[in-house]
C-alpha cells in the first residue's frame, strides 16, 4: 500500500503486508521539517528546550541527547502488554499524526517506521498502570525501542530491542516529544472494541430471534411501525422480522420481558457505539506543541476525554445487553416457558441437561456488571499539580474489550442453549435460521448425556468471532478495527 498523505485508511494499512511511501512524500515532509527547525530560537518551546510537566518552566537542552532522554526517562510500565495486533494498530495511528504537517517530522522518522512495521517490529507497550494525563508512559515504552532500548516481543517472546534492531535511530530535535504527545492507545482501543461491538450487536440480533423462535413468542411486538420515529429501532425490528418470519407462535399473551424488550437494548447499543465512530472520525492535531501559522502552539491533543466517555457508555450499553441474553437463557432452560423438558435436559433429574451452561453466563454477567464503572473519571494531582486531570480514555478501552469479551461467552451460552432447544422442540423452526442452527449442531452436536460444555463454550466463541452464519447467509469476518 502506497502512503502519500496523513488520510490514508487505517484498515487498508492494518490490513497491508507492504507499506510504502509516495516518492513525492519524503519531500514533502522534509519542506516542512526544515520550516520547523527553521522556527526553532531561544524562545521556549515545551519538549524541545524544556522540561516537561512540572518542569516545563525549567530549561532544557535543545539536542538530540534531550530527546533520547524523553524516551527512556517515562518508560515506567511493565506487563501485560498490548497484543501484536493492538501495537500493530497504534503504530498506524501514530505514523497518521506523523504525516500531518504541524508535526514537523522528519522524512527519516516517517521512513523508520515504515520500515519497522513491514517487519512486523513489536514494541512491549504496557495496557495498565498509566496515570498521566496523556499516554506518555505506553508511548515511551513503544518508541524508545527505535532507540535500540527496551523490549520488543518476538513470537510473543520479551526480547531486548537491541538484538532485534540492527540499525537503531537517533530522533531530531522535537521528534522523541511527537511521538509521546496525544492518545493514540485509546484510540486503537476504541477502533477494536467498535469493531467487536459491531460484531456483537449482529450477533445477538440473532440470538434474540432464536429465543423468539424456540418460545414461540407473539410477534406483534416486533412490528416496525411501532418504532415510531426511532430509526435505530425500527431497523433492528425489521430484521429480527425478517429472520423470525414463519416461526410458530405459542398461545401466550405475552413473552417475558428480556424477550420482548431485546431490540430496544439493541438499538441503545447501536446508537451508542455510532456516537463513538463520530468521535473516532474527527481529525484533530494531536501533537503538542504544533507548528501552526509560522509559531509552536500547545494543545490538548492528549486528553482524549470524549473517547473515554463514549466508550464508558457503550460498555454500559453492553452490560445491559448481557442482562438481558442471560435472562433469556434463562427462560429457554424453563420448561413453564418453551413447553419442553426441564433445563433442557433428555432425562430432567437424571441429568443436568444445560443449567451449568446457565450458570457460566451467569458468571460472564457478574464479571461484565463490574466493568460499568465510567473508567474515565477519577482524576488525582501529578507533575506536583502540573498535570491535575487526566481522562484515563485507555482505561475505557481496556474495559471495552473486556466487555467485549464476556459478551461473546454470554452470547455462545445463549446460541448453544438455543441450539438444544430447538433440537427438543418439534419442527425446524423459522426458515432463515434454519443453516444456524444446523452450523451450531456441528460445532455443538445435541446434549444427550450430561458432559463438560466449556470446550463447547470456546468452541462457539471462536467461530463467532472469526464469522457466523446468520439466517441463510453469513456475516463478513471482522477482519480488522475498522472494518
Amino acid at each position: 500500500m502506497r502512503l502519500s498523505t496523513k488520510d490514508f485508511p487505517l484498515t487498508s494499512a492494518f490490513e497491508a503486508e507492504v507499506l510504502e511511501l509516495d516518492p513525492a512524500l519524503p519531500a514533502r515532509l522534509g519542506e516542512n521539517r526544515a520550516r520547523v527547525l527553521a522556527a526553532l530560537d531561544e524562545r521556549p518551546v515545551y519538549g524541545v528546550n524544556t522540561g516537561m510537566g512540572r518542569l516545563a518552566g525549567v530549561a532544557a537542552p535543545a539536542s538530540n541527547a534531550y530527546q533520547r532522554n524523553l524516551l527512556i526517562g517515562r518508560a515506567v510500565g511493565g506487563p501485560p502488554w498490548l497484543s501484536a495486533e493492538e501495537v500493530r494498530w497504534l503504530l498506524l495511528v501514530r505514523l497518521r499524526d506523523l504525516l500531518a504537517p504541524e508535526a514537523g517530522a522528519s522524512p527519516e522518522l516517517v521512513t523508520f517506521l515504515v520500515d519497522r512495521l513491514n517487519e512486523g517490529f513489536t514494541p512491549a507497550v504496557p495496557r495498565t498502570g498509566l496515570g498521566s494525563a496523556g499516554e506518555i508512559i505506553p508511548l515511551a515504552h513503544a518508541f524508545q525501542t527505535f532507540l535500540g532500548v527496551g523490549t520488543v516481543l518476538v513470537d510473543g517472546v520479551e526480547t531486548p530491542a537491541s538484538e532485534v534492531l540492527a540499525e537503531p535511530y537517533e530522533p531530531g530535535l522535537k521528534e522523541a516529544a511527537t511521538l509521546i504527545q496525544g492518545s493514540p492507545l485509546a484510540e486503537t482501543l476504541a477502533a477494536f472494541g467498535r469493531a467487536e461491538v459491531r460484531q456483537l450487536v449482529a450477533l445477538q440480533t440473532f440470538a434474540a430471534a432464536i429465543a423468539i423462535d424456540v418460545l414461540g413468542a407473539p410477534q406483534g411486538i416486533y412490528r416496525p411501525a411501532l418504532a415510531g420515529d426511532d430509526q435505530v429501532l425500527r431497523s433492528v425490528l425489521r430484521e429480527v422480522n425478517d429472520l423470525i418470519r414463519g416461526a410458530v407462535e405459542r398461545p401466550v399473551v405475552q413473552a417475558p420481558v428480556s424477550v420482548r424488550v431485546a431490540p430496544r437494548a439493541l438499538a441503545h447499543l447501536t446508537r451508542v457505539a455510532a456516537e463513538l465512530d463520530e468521535v473516532l472520525g474527527r481529525s484533530m492535531p494531536t501533537d503538542s506543541p504544533v507548528f501552526l501559522d509560522g509559531e509552536f502552539v500547545s494543545t490538548t491533543g492528549f486528553h482524549a476525554v470524549e473517547l473515554g466517555l463514549r466508550m464508558d457508555a457503550v460498555t454500559a450499553a453492553l452490560v445491559h445487553l448481557g442482562e438481558v441474553s442471560v435472562q433469556r437463557t434463562h427462560r429457554l432452560l424453563d420448561e413453564r416457558f418453551s413447553g419442553l423438558p426441564a433445563q433442557l435436559a433428555v432425562e430432567p433429574g437424571p441429568r443436568a441437561g444445560l443449567v451449568p451452561l446457565h450458570k457460566r453466563a451467569v458468571g460472564e454477567l457478574h464479571a461484565l456488571r463490574r466493568l460499568a464503572t465510567p473508567a474515565t473519571l477519577g482524576s488525582l494531582d501529578t507533575s506536583g499539580g502540573q498535570e491535575d486531570v487526566q481522562a484515563f480514555a485507555w482505561a475505557a478501552g481496556n474495559q471495552l474489550r473486556d466487555a467485549c469479551a464476556r459478551m461473546f461467552a454470554i452470547t455462545a451460552c445463549e446460541l448453544i442453549t438455543g441450539s438444544q432447544a430447538r433440537w427438543l422442540a418439534s419442527g425446524d423452526g423459522a426458515p432463515e435460521l434454519r443453516a444456524t442452527y444446523e452450523r451450531l449442531r456441528e460445532l455443538v452436536p445435541p446434549v444427550e448425556e450430561d458432559r463438560a460444555l466449556g470446550p463447547a463454550v470456546t468452541t462457539v466463541v471462536s467461530a463467532l468471532r472469526n464469522g457466523f452464519p446468520r439466517g441463510t447467509g453469513s456475516p463478513a469476518r471482522e477482519g480488522s478495527p475498522n472494518a
